[in-house]
């Protein structure tokens, strides 16, 4: 339950705390005072879209903190999977809006996002507004109401799993024979296209090889002739090379080694460069008999290199490896078409089987439905007629939809009859606005007895309805307040807010800085007074004042 609330600089709202009491409680106050916007403030703590405008004119931004008790409601494990902090007795929720727009939320002082602030939000409070009685006329609500109440969360998670599996199987058996399909149009052009690449037996590496060997051969009578020049001055004929001078001063230095020692170094550092000369004269004799020009050679390297560019640029393509991995494609392609038909078979089989196992899904929860839906009939037949309703007719009629739809296979619509004449029509078609407010308030009354949800609140859910009727559903929203609830009801009738366990007004006060929005809890004298300012208008009135003591009296 919500026990305290605290919001600042929210619209007219400046400072306000609040704490809240378990049970049924009312708050009434005239139109435009603010009610609004108290409401406005718990569903942006909740998670609901936040708009900078809210922000009180002047504030830097504004915060709305709940305080809550979970005790019994089992949300641990949404802590768990959030990484939050638990106590199951406090737990403080708390939306931040800056007025240049940015959102923080927190749950336990740590920071968490707007989804997961919503999930928690949806968990803890539902609010009903009016405009939630078009829900009636939702499909998808009806459902959810008859899964709801027949406690039918087993069958839907199943039939759900299969539900994707079977979507899943579906898409892709569907995707398989577009693409075969397309495959088998074009088998031929691409066994063409492959035969036309293999025909090449291109190998890796070979471009780079052959544009390596091209630039070889185009200049070969420069390179042999710059290899015979580098061997003609390192060891050509002569009285003696250049060679044979280094191996010569070597030798001299060495037999004056004994007597220099110095000369010992020199020596075998020249005789090395000896031994490196005679290995570099040896591999330009071998490199230049090795370059020979060959233009029956560079012919064939040519046309070989020109039907690989072509094929690159046929298929736009940059590399030898990058042909031979489309070549690969194009056989794991046609691999694929031959191979097609057995794995469309093996699809549809699979696709048959998941399609047995949703229908028997499907039909366990129809089945768990149609339970539930006979006994909403007869428990909201019983709590309209409390509600001024005698002759009320309500039924759930139940169709077979063409296909699985991630609800199921029915589609079902809640049928109303407000008398014992008219057939019975589909409830938004039919029920007038009094009557859509009281099935939809005996709706949530059976919900709340299936589902934990610690608060419930209703934004002028008796619009349309006065005297016994009021009262009426006043103790209805009672009776789901003393079963474990918390139910806050804002209310225009004198009828509903006598039967408050607390009671709070909304009023504006108006200051120098401007128009204010106040709550404050009424007690004793000053409840009287308002139930009764509720009974008479503007002017108080002894016996609106006596009616009202009457009325409070006789309800608590």
């Amino acid at each position: 339950m919500l026990k305290s609330l605290k919001i600042d600089n929210f619209a007219l709202i400046d400072h306000l705390e609040i704490s809240l009491a378990n049970g049924f409680s009312v708050i009434t106050g005239e139109t435009g005072t603010g009610k609004s916007v108290f409401l406005g403030a718990i569903s942006m703590m909740l998670g609901q879209r936040s708009d900078a405008k809210m922000v009180r004119e002047g504030a830097a931004r504004c915060i709305i903190e709940g305080v809550f008790d979970l005790s019994g409601y089992n949300l641990q494990p949404f802590f768990e999977a959030a990484d939050l902090d638990y106590d199951e007795c406090e737990c403080i929720v708390r939306r931040e809006v800056s007025s240049a727009g940015r959102s923080r939320a927190f749950i336990n002082d740590t920071p968490v996002t707007v989804a997961q602030l919503r999930e928690l939000g949806t968990a803890l409070i539902d609010i009903h507004s009016q405009h939630q009685n078009l829900l009636l006329g939702d499909r998808n609500f009806q459902l959810n109401v008859l899964d709801t109440l027949g406690r039918g969360d087993k069958e839907l998670r199943e039939y759900g799993a299969l539900y994707d599996e079977y979507r899943a199987v579906r898409a892709r058996l569907e995707r398989l024979r577009d693409e075969l399909e397309k495959s088998r149009r074009d088998e031929d052009f691409v066994r063409f296209q492959l035969e036309e690449i293999d025909a090449l037996s291109l190998r890796e590496g070979e471009q780079e090889e052959l544009e390596q060997e091209q630039t070889q051969l185009s200049h070969a009578e420069d390179i042999q002739a710059a290899l015979c020049g580098a061997l003609t001055i390192i060891d050509g004929e002569g009285e003696r090379s250049l060679v044979q001078a280094v191996r010569e001063a070597a030798t001299a230095l060495a037999r004056v080694s004994a007597h220099y020692p110095a000369a010992s170094e020199l020596s075998e550092r020249l005789e090395t460069n000896y031994i490196e000369l005679k290995d570099c004269c040896s591999e330009l004799s071998h490199r230049a008999e090795e370059v020979v020009f060959s233009p029956e050679r560079l012919e064939f390297v040519d046309r070989r290199l020109s039907a690989i560019y072509d094929l690159q640029k046929k298929h736009r393509v940059g590399s030898t490896e990058e042909l031979l991995g489309l070549a690969e494609a194009m056989r794991e392609r046609l691999q694929h078409i031959e191979g097609g038909d057995e794995e469309i078979a093996a699809l549809e089989k699979k696709l048959a089987t998941v399609t047995r196992s949703a229908t028997e899904a499907a039909a366990r929860l129809t089945a768990r439905r149609r339970e539930a839906a006979q006994m909403l009939q007869e428990k909201i037949t019983a709590i309209l007629v409390t509600l001024g309703m005698p002759l009320i007719r309500f039924g759930v009629h139940f169709e077979a939809s063409t296909d699985f739809t991630p609800q199921g296979t029915d589609v079902v619509r809640f049928l109303f009859s407000a008398n014992s004449i008219s057939p019975m029509q589909p409830l938004s078609e039919v029920a007038s606005g009094g009557e859509m407010a009281r099935v939809m308030l005996a709706l949530k009354s059976l919900i709340a007895d299936s589902v934990q949800q610690p608060t419930l609140i209703f934004d002028e859910i008796d619009t349309g309805i006065s005297g016994v009727l009021a009262e009426r559903m006043g103790r209805l929203m009672w009776q789901m307040g003393s079963i474990d609830h918390q139910v806050i009801s804002i209310t225009h009738l004198p009828q509903v807010a006598a039967l408050g366990t607390a009671h709070y007004k909304v009023y504006k006060e108006e200051g120098a800085d401007g128009t204010k929005t106040r709550i404050v809890e009424l007690c004793g004298e000053a409840r009287v007074r308002e139930i009764a300012q509720m009974m008479s208008g503007e002017k108080l009135t002894e016996a609106a004042l006596d009616n009202a003591r009457l009325l409070l009296s006789g309800v608590n």
